[in-house]
């Protein structure tokens, strides 16, 4: 039969009508067969594809069933569709031709069934597949439908009944089959058993619900109703977990690391590790990584179809606008196309984002812990060129540079294609001139590239920042020595010197930033300025309607994106090649070798071998069970000889053999933030018996008694909160604990008192102690345990010059004998306990939004002044884009004459003007915000430093270094670039928007209407976002600290770590703080993605309803206006995605404002100076000191310190305090310094109460030498002179005295010899010595030694005691005694118990009393 309604397409019955339509044969067989052809050619595919997905099985759910059944009624309904009018023309009660009959099969679904199914036996929840399939089948259905309906209303329902029933039912269950495909279905079987508190939702969303991001709302509201906390955010996905994710990532690294290892030569090695290890580290992630984000990358390619899409459609609309005769339907066809195109660019863009920063999440957690297992291998040498704020750095620089990498990296190849689409449809539509537009993108190019290499010049910025860094670190560490000397102004001017090096760099590059911003966001004008005025220049018949404006507008506003995202993306691309290259350095610095020690079994009765690099001639044989004793001067290479058997130094020759398990006790005790018991336990199970034997041994029972919450009192950071003794203690008892085979233990009792030392000794290390079946090596400067030792080696400048027991090397008359003789009398070690366990605060989230006295205080800093002008750049800017956006749509709309439009020149000159003036306001714009976050950012940088130095110890001992060190780098760097860059953008976008809605309403006043309630639901949604994302933002700051407190923890304690065997518990430790803080960053970007999903929803029916009031009201507007508003409306979507993401970002970054100020209210110590001080500038003249019903406290509510002390020290007086454990010998120290304050009474010095003079007038004019000598990295002379007040003959004198000179004068760079991070390239002995050349250089009235020889040997310990007696001949001293001897010709001895003076009075007095001071000398064998 033919007729129209029979073809298969008509053009006069579809398009070119009033009443559109879609020919019956069309209808039924297009329409029909288009869903079973997709469903047929895919099928095979899919079910490949889940042939490889086994996921579990899903057990029979109501939903599936559902499905199964609605399939089975439309099949059937399908099938009396077909046979019921069969039987009816058989029967002669109906005429109907074959193919109509036969093109309403719908049998086809049966695989639809089969597919459900098979889903559901292979685990798989949400159907991609066929909830396309059912979409496509509704969507074809519509065009029947609606003839359906037609046929129903015209002919009447009765006359063909039976078959309107079955339509409208078959219709009603294609689309029920629809909407059920949007539900998930519930979980396999074989993944319920595993319980996770809150998981994650996207595991239980549907396809509809990941694509629109739906399933992130629940924590929307919760966000909304009351700020979040950590226990509402979601557990981590597996395939987003440290375990998983490094696992994977270790193997295809260790591949790497092989190739590398198998160079030819060390040299050549070395040259290519430097060169290839970072492209190694990116294909290693790429291998790991690169599918997913292949995924992500073809959502952006077909976004870019849509996105060009849109410009066509637009031309179409145009033109429908210039044609009168034009059916109405067209318009809003276009109109509706215009808005699905949007949406459908938005979501796949959104799709793009969210595998991008998924990916970029994922990579952070693999570089996190590659940098975290290498921190605990790498070699020492390694480790020296590695200080702890480089790598912490590492982990946050530069790990955030390669998140940025992976977000744009797509955009260095998309960008160049996306320019040349552009520039392709503009040469359609203006021909030749839109080389003019190629010509200006040509220019920009070059200026921004020379831009982009300028500033990756200046990212010299990173160096002065890893500087900073390190150097905050340092000082955080040694903080209370800066106290003890008043060096704070020095280290704060060394700090102020890089900040001021790291701002210039900022300022330079923020400038080129500037310029380079000018040209983009000028780009649009630029371009157009171009190709119009060559377009209607070369040819005066070229006249420019609103189809050829308004397009090519359109096309240049997308060819923006790529033109601003390429440099920037070349820019992300170059530092993420310097950070590749960082992180590969550091992954391929050379690591402890496995073979340096032979780790053989435990066989009862061998020996181990010990044969070592470094050292000269050393063959040594340990028998099991036996104590080895360790003796020589500081440096002889005493410690260098445990480490040796630790594996910890590189071997040259000979072998290392240690049979069975070890335990080391180091010389520094490294103590670990947690409590005591976890840090005796080490990871261990409790025994309570072994555990209660151990704590008795090590002498600690008496210290839980001081301790607040005995055994569970949670140490502070390196164990601030312990003494010098109660931490060996604890270092030791977690060693003996441990029941090792072999103990290496390093001057273990060289900071314990004599009775506990003695004790120790007897309990624990001696041939009746807890471990004396095992083999004990005892590095020791006490000679009263060595008669008691199997074998003592005696070390000298790394070789071993004797060897024997302790008869034997004295019978033998040599070194050792003289030593010993000189020596003879036994040393004690006294130690003191004062500061009572207090726990460290967490780093805390505050709650709400942020307040606004945060931005207050941020715009007071810039200054009002600065402030006003901005604004009227800004407001000027937009008004010259309006104007010439308007004037352009006026040009448009100019009515033709003989083929020409009049007065083009002028036209083009004024349209010029206004360009330009423009892109001097936008250059304006973000140079006076960059200089005015500059300004902002110095100044809170300078009262952050200057509130943490003013703050006393206590706040120290509180607050890990990993807070501190977060806000000086992470929030620093916020406030520096990000709250600027936030601010640029939030307010260009906010008065773009302006724009845009004064154009809408110039061309459809009615548009008023529809912006309102858009407005009212823009607000609702974004106070949605905000509340939730800038408390996430905090969680993740809160959550980012204590990854860097331990990376801090474990690079000191590394040696530690590793001699116990307890990697693999510390990675574990390590992966759940990452994860920790990955739960709060992953929320934060998916809620981004679920904003601007929704926001860019109402920017699109803002165009839908900018294009629908425009084909409206086509008889009264132009086309110049129509093409003016709808291409403005166009750019809504993105405005508005970047209006509220600029101000989260702003309120976000703010809120490392807020906590960079948090420190502002903490307590704060006494003044460093006071004005018109009436101080004589020779003060202390005589260095008489006075106590005067003197208490000190720790805190308020503890126990007193120091109880009423009454005491007068007369000028030159010698002065020796000792005491027990707790006595408060160290409290009397730390009052004359004022490093805790008076709880009552005073203390004068010549007459001067102490309390009402500065505290830098005070601590400079006295000296300590401290227990703990602690060197900053930067030269010699620094550490002895930092502020360069003393000539070099001076310097030199001192290390004369101090026994340093020789040392000093063989070292290559001298005075300028450069000490690492914490003095770690110089013996402890002879960091101690530095610290005594400090005393003699700064030579005051008054010296206090606090235990100052606790680490030296007891020769080195007699040379310091005589050169304190000659030099500081006419000074007031007093000495914390360490060793009793060292005090016996001292004027006056104080015996302290308990905060109180018990005795007082001369040595000889003191013995004769036969009171506690004699009962001491009787355990030291002096008396």
């Amino acid at each position: 039969r033919t007729g129209r309604s029979w073809c298969l397409y008509d053009w006069n019955v579809t398009w070119y009508t009033a009443h559109p339509d879609l020919t019956q044969c069309f209808q039924h067989t297009v329409l029909v067969w288009f869903p079973c052809f997709y469903l047929w050619v895919c099928a095979p595919f899919y079910c490949l594809y889940l042939r490889f997905y086994d996921n579990g099985r899903i057990s029979l759910s109501s939903l599936c069933c559902a499905k199964t059944v609605k399939i089975f009624v439309s099949t059937c309904l399908s099938c009396l569709m077909v046979f019921c009018p069969v039987l009816l023309v058989c029967f002669g009660f109906l005429k109907l031709p074959m193919t109509s009959i036969l093109t309403e099969i719908h049998c086809l679904q049966i695989l639809a069934v089969l597919l459900i199914h098979l889903e559901r036996l292979r685990g798989f929840r949400s159907s991609v597949f066929l909830f396309l399939f059912w979409t496509l089948a509704v969507i074809c259905s519509l065009v029947p439908l609606r003839a359906n309906i037609q046929s129903c209303v015209l002919q009447g329902f009765s006359a063909d009944a039976m078959r309107f029933v079955a339509f409208f039912t078959f219709f009603s269950l294609q689309l029920a089959q629809l909407i059920l495909s949007c539900f998930a279905d519930q979980r396999p079987a074989t993944l319920k058993p595993v319980y996770v508190k809150n998981p994650c939702p996207v595991e239980d969303a549907s396809f509809l619900s990941k694509v629109l991001f739906w399933w992130y709302g629940r924590l929307a509201v919760k966000g909304y109703r009351s700020p979040l906390q950590a226990e509402d955010l979601w557990s981590l996905r597996e395939e987003d977990t440290s375990e998983k994710i490094i696992c994977d990532l270790e193997k295809e690294w260790a591949k790497q690391w092989a190739k590398m290892q198998h160079e030819q030569t060390q040299l050549l090695r070395k040259l290519h590790k430097e060169q290839i290890s970072g492209f190694c580290l990116l294909r290693t992630l790429a291998k790991n990584f690169g599918p997913y984000f292949l995924t992500g990358t073809l959502c952006l390619v077909i976004q870019d179809a849509f996105m060009f899409s849109i410009p066509q459609v637009l031309s179409l609309l145009l033109g429908f606008v210039r044609d009168e005769d034009a059916p109405l339907w067209k318009g809003y066809l276009f109109a509706f196309l215009m808005f699905l195109l949007s949406c459908l660019q938005s979501l796949f863009n959104h799709q793009y984002m969210y595998a991008c920063f998924t990916v970029g999440m994922r990579v952070k957690t693999a570089v996190m812990g590659l940098v975290y297992r290498k921190s605990l291998v790498i070699n020492s040498a390694a480790r020296r060129t590695c200080t702890v704020g480089e790598i912490v750095n590492l982990v946050s620089a530069d790990t955030q540079k390669l998140m940025d990498f992976v977000v744009y990296f797509n955009a260095v190849w998309v960008a160049p294609i996306e320019i040349a689409l552009c520039l392709f449809f503009l040469w359609q539509r203006l021909g030749p001139s839109a080389l003019a537009g190629i010509a200006t993108v040509i220019l920009i190019f070059p200026l921004n590239g020379f831009i982009a290499k300028m500033r990756s010049k200046l990212q010299v910025q990173m160096k002065y920042m890893d500087g900073r860094i390190k150097l905050m670190n340092e000082i955080l560490s040694g903080i209370k020595i800066l106290k003890f000397y008043a060096w704070e102004n020095a280290f704060r001017e060394r700090v102020l010197g890089y900040r001021e090096k790291e701002l210039n760099a900022l300022k330079k590059s923020q400038i080129l930033y500037s310029i380079s911003i000018a040209s983009f966001n000028s780009s649009t004008f630029l371009i157009a300025f171009a190709m119009f005025g060559v377009y209607v220049l070369i040819d005066e018949k070229h006249v420019l309607d609103a189809q050829k404006v308004f397009v090519s507008m359109a096309l240049i506003n997308i060819l923006k994106a790529p033109l601003s995202q390429l440099p920037f993306a070349m820019s992300t691309t170059m530092q993420a090649v310097v950070s590749l290259k960082r992180l590969g350095k550091f992954l391929c610095q050379d690591e402890l070798k496995l073979d340096s020690v032979e780790r053989a079994p435990y066989h009862p009765g061998e020996y181990d071998n010990l044969a070592m690099v470094n050292f000269c001639r050393i063959n040594v044989k340990v028998q099991r069970g036996s104590l080895v004793a360790v003796v020589g001067h500081v440096g002889s290479g005493k410690s260098s000889l445990l480490s040796a058997m630790l594996g910890e130094m590189e071997k040259k020759s000979g072998h290392i053999t240690v049979s069975g398990s070890v335990a080391y006790v180091p010389q520094q005790a490294w103590i670990q933030n947690a409590t005591l018991k976890d840090n005796i336990l080490f990871g261990r199970e409790r025994k309570d018996s072994w555990y209660q034997k151990v704590l008795e041994a090590c002498a600690l029972l008496p210290d839980l008694e001081i301790l607040p919450a005995r055994d569970a009192t949670e140490i502070g950071e390196k164990g601030l909160n312990l003494s010098g003794g109660q931490k060996q203690r604890a270092s030791l008892a977690r060693a003996v604990y441990r029941k090792a085979d072999v103990y290496l233990l390093d001057d273990p009792l060289s900071a314990v008192d004599a009775h506990v030392g003695q004790h120790i000794f007897e309990k624990v290390i001696g041939p009746n102690g807890v471990l004396k079946n095992k083999t004990r090596v005892l590095v020791t400067h006490g000679l009263s345990f060595l008669p008691q030792a199997d074998l003592i080696l005696v070390m000298e400048d790394g070789e071993i010059t004797e060897m024997g027991s302790y008869a034997e090397l004295l019978s033998r008359k040599n070194t050792f004998a003289d030593f010993v003789k000189a020596f003879s009398v036994t040393h004690i070690y006294l130690q003191d306990q004062e500061e009572v366990g207090r726990l460290t605060q967490a780093d805390k989230a505050h709650t709400g939004r942020v307040k606004l006295e945060m931005y207050v205080e941020y715009f007071r800093t810039i200054g009002l002044a600065f402030i006003i002008p901005v604004i009227f750049l800004y407001a000027f800017q937009q008004a010259a884009s309006l104007a010439y956006n308007y004037w352009l749509s006026l040009w448009a709309d100019d009515p033709v004459v003989n083929g020409t439009q009049v007065g083009t020149d002028l036209k083009l000159g004024v349209f010029g003007a206004l360009g330009f003036a423009q892109g001097i306001a936008i250059f304006g714009t973000t140079v006076a915000i960059s200089l005015g976050g500059i300004i902002a950012s110095r100044h809170l940088h300078l009262d952050l430093l200057n509130n943490v130095l003013h703050s006393p110890m206590s706040f120290f001992e509180s607050t890990p270094s990993g807070n501190l060190l977060n806000r000086f780098s992470k929030e620093i760097d916020a406030i520096d670039c990000m709250i600027p860059d936030g601010l640029k953008m939030m307010l260009g976008y906010m008065f773009k928007l302006l724009e845009v809605c004064i154009i809408v309403l110039m061309a459809t006043p009615f548009a008023g209407v529809i912006i309102l309630p858009l407005t009212l639901l823009y607000a609702f949604i974004q106070s949605f976002y905000v509340a939730t994302s800038c408390q996430l933002r905090r969680l993740e700051s809160v959550s980012r600290s204590p990854i860097y407190t331990h990376f801090n923890e474990t690079v000191q304690g590394a040696g530690v770590i590793r001699a116990f065997g307890e990697q693999s518990r510390f990675i574990l430790l390590a992966n759940s703080r990452v994860d920790h803080n990955q739960t709060s960053y992953f929320p934060r970007f998916v809620a981004t993605r679920w904003l601007a999903v929704n926001l860019e929803f109402l920017g699109n029916l803002l165009v839908l309803a900018a294009a629908i009031l425009s084909v409206m009201g086509r008889a009264t507007l132009s086309p110049g206006i129509v093409g003016l508003a709808v291409s403005h409306s166009l750019q809504v979507t993105g405005i508005l995605s970047w209006i509220v993401r600029a101000w989260t970002d702003v309120e976000n970054n703010i809120v490392s404002v807020e906590r960079v100020k948090e420190y502002a209210e903490t307590t704060k110590e006494a003044p460093w100076a006071i004005e018109d001080s009436p101080l004589p500038s020779d003060w202390p003249k005589s260095g008489s000191i006075g106590f005067q019903e003197y208490g000190l406290q720790y805190r308020r509510g503890l126990d007193w310190a120091l109880k009423e002390i009454s005491l007068s020290v007369n000028e030159r007086e010698k002065v020796g305090i000792v005491g027990r454990t707790g006595a408060g010998k160290s409290s009397l120290a730390l009052g004359i310094f004022r490093i805790l304050e008076a709880a009552k009474g005073k203390i004068f010095i010549d007459g001067i109460n102490i309390a009402e003079i500065g505290l830098h007038e005070l601590r400079s004019r006295i000296t300590i030498i401290p227990q703990d000598p602690v060197l900053f990295s930067g030269s010699l002379r620094m550490n002895l002179d930092p502020f360069d007040g003393y000539t070099d003959e001076e310097v030199w004198r001192a290390l004369e005295l101090a026994r340093l000179k020789n040392f000093v004068s063989g070292l290559p760079d001298k005075l300028n010899h450069e000490c690492s991070e914490g003095g770690e390239n110089l013996s402890l002995g002879q960091r101690q010595l530095v610290c005594l050349a400090r005393a003699l250089l700064r030579k005051t009235k008054i010296l206090v030694l606090d235990e100052a020889t606790a680490a030296v040997d007891l020769e080195t310990d007699n040379l310091i005691q005589s050169t304190i007696r000659t030099q500081f001949e006419d000074c007031t001293v007093l000495t914390i005694a360490h060793r009793l001897n060292t005090i016996m010709d001292y004027t006056r001895v104080i015996v302290m118990d308990r905060g109180h003076i018990t005795e007082m009075d001369s040595p000889t007095n003191l013995i004769s009393q036969r009171g506690q001071f004699y009962q001491m000398c009787r355990e030291a064998g002096l008396v």
